[in-house]
């Protein structure tokens, strides 16, 4: 898929918008959405979407997105860092199929990273869903105990 193009409301990330797809919640408000990775490249990897419009990736979106959407990455990331205390955190987007891009929805990538640890496939093995869970609730609890504060 190229840089620009129609977007596609069957992707899996407008799916799961829906409620037509489950997803491991970290949280929600009215402008973005943060879940676990299904398919996660470390222990505690979640992405953030942004719930409004159809901005296919970072070059389509509209200014009055970006905000909101940069607000609550920076949220989940100190959460993920309180949760589960990683040496670093990497914060990526991909737009465009030769950047690396699978799903053709504006999403931002949280991964934490431990020394010694290498980073998995992008998009490499499914994850366990109880697992998933587990770990939402455990960096929620952070954003809900203040230790991330909007």
């Amino acid at each position: 898929m190229s840089l620009t193009g129609a977007y596609d409301p069957t992707n899996v990330f407008a799916r799961i918008l829906r409620g037509e797809l489950p997803k491991a919640l970290i949280f929600e408000d009215a402008q973005t959405l943060a879940f676990m990775d299904a398919f996660p490249q470390a222990r505690g990897h979640c992405l953030v979407i942004p719930k409004v419009g159809e901005a296919r990736n970072l070059l389509d979106a509209a200014a009055e997105i970006l905000g909101p959407l940069a607000l609550t990455v920076q949220t989940v990331a100190r959460a993920v860092q309180a949760a589960l205390k990683p040496d670093g955190i990497v914060i990526s987007q991909f737009n465009g199929e030769a950047a690396g891009q699978t799903v053709y929805h504006l999403h931002v990538h949280i991964i934490p990273r431990w020394h010694g640890q290498t980073l998995g496939r992008h998009g490499g093995g499914m994850a366990d869903p109880g697992e998933l869970q587990s770990m939402a609730a455990r960096i929620a609890a952070e954003i809900n105990a203040g230790a991330s504060p909007r």
